[in-house]
């Protein structure tokens, strides 16, 4: 089959512009060496295989037949803007430009169903607006530090994806597992960068030792749905810190800004040395910013579960109540609070499963008035819960001390 093509197209001085109908047929090889421009009126199909050397726009129509898929290859004599007011939609695409980088601004938005192939070039959507969308079964190969996504990636649907990100020529993906639910959304972006000064690394929980002060991401789920296990990368030769990936590796974890609670928190780590990741025990608690940091695993109980041993109930966000990350995951539970002569001052189950915690007052029988609050001072505490996350279902106890600040 031949290239088809109706409607009005011609070239302008260092342009083809396209006004009507353009279909690339099957089997097909077209080269554009100068700029294309899709406009308005125009509709673009390519079932074939269509090289673009200029630069690319497109304010009408793009499409591909899924019998024919479509190969599309940006290999430019030099830089490449790929603009348009409306979204290009494309199967499979080659990036491949070995100018000065990022070899590609994306200025507008680009939708991938096929296989994206980063041979060379650094695809650059920060600083331009643009955004590259993985539809549905899509996925990338050959993704570097020479060639990846700068700026933020979108993939839509059920599979679990690796985000072919970077920042400043490094290539450092994040990575989530299945949603199961097709019509999820959940985007990535990586910083190379400090975010101390946006998220401050004093603001964090008591399990969390230090911060790494060099690089973050940031995930996001763009409506309700399934939540996913969190994957990322490390590079100790380049990004990131070497105190943070450094042996025990078991004290590395992902950790995310609550933006609630205005500090950082443990979303708990496995570390995979041999690939340089680590991947959060259960899925997230929350969406926005990660990053990797180390924590104090003498304070860790089975599943990540953390004991926080101060309250101070001032509506600051923080220690507000008696802190016990991760008790939710695992319902059957007890938590007691006793004075220093062993008496109980508040018990429940299922702790912090609708407002049942503890935040300094009194729920004892005995209790005189429970509308003061306890007088400042150290308590005690017993916590159990029922674990169940390995082939040795048992129950775990934990007590210790409790101090509480009631000024």
């Amino acid at each position: 089959m031949v290239l088809g093509c109706s409607g009005s197209g011609y070239a302008q001085t260092g342009q083809t512009t396209n006004t009507g109908m353009l279909y690339v047929a099957s089997n097909t090889l077209m080269t554009v060496v100068s700029d294309f421009n899709n406009t308005e009126t125009g509709e673009y199909e390519n079932n074939g295989e269509v090289l673009f050397r200029g630069h690319f726009n497109n304010d009408g129509i793009t499409a591909f037949d899924a019998h024919f898929y479509g190969y599309t290859r940006f290999e430019g004599v030099s830089n490449q803007d790929i603009t348009g007011s409306i979204p290009s939609d494309f199967y499979d695409v080659l990036f491949n430009n070995t100018n000065p980088q990022p070899a590609f601004r994306l200025y507008g938005n680009m939708g991938i169903s096929g296989n994206a192939d980063f041979i060379e070039g650094i695809v650059q959507t920060d600083n331009f607006g643009g955004l590259i969308v993985f539809e549905q079964g899509a996925t990338h190969t050959n993704v570097d530090n020479s060639s990846h996504v700068d700026g933020d990636v979108q993939k839509n649907g059920a599979e679990e994806f690796k985000y072919p990100i970077g920042n400043k020529k490094y290539y450092r993906f994040a990575a989530i597992s299945p949603p199961g639910n097709s019509s999820q959304v959940f985007s990535g972006k990586y910083f190379f960068e400090n975010s101390d000064p946006l998220y401050p690394h004093s603001s964090k929980t008591g399990v969390i030792e230090l911060i790494n002060d060099r690089e973050y991401w940031t995930i996001t789920k763009d409506a309700d749905g399934e939540d996913i296990l969190l994957t990322l990368s490390w590079d100790e030769s380049a990004t990131t810190p070497y105190e943070i990936v450094s042996a025990p590796y078991e004290a590395i974890h992902i950790v995310r800004w609550d933006k609630v609670q205005q500090l950082w928190v443990s979303e708990g780590g496995v570390a995979d040395i041999d690939n340089r990741t680590v991947t959060s025990t259960v899925e997230v608690d929350g969406y926005g910013v990660f990053t990797l940091a180390r924590v104090k695993t003498e304070l860790i109980l089975p599943d990540d579960v953390v004991i926080y041993n101060a309250v101070s109930p001032n509506d600051d966000g923080m220690n507000d109540y008696f802190i016990i990350d991760n008790i939710q995951r695992y319902p059957n539970n007890r938590v007691t609070v006793y004075n220093r002569w062993g008496i109980k001052l508040y018990e429940t189950t299922n702790y912090d499963s609708g407002g049942n915690v503890f935040n300094g007052f009194s729920d004892a029988r005995a209790t005189i008035d429970r509308s003061s609050m306890l007088p400042t001072g150290n308590y005690f505490y017993e916590v159990e819960y029922f674990y169940t996350g390995d082939e040795n279902p048992r129950w775990i106890k934990k007590v210790g001390y409790l101090y509480l600040s009631s000024d």
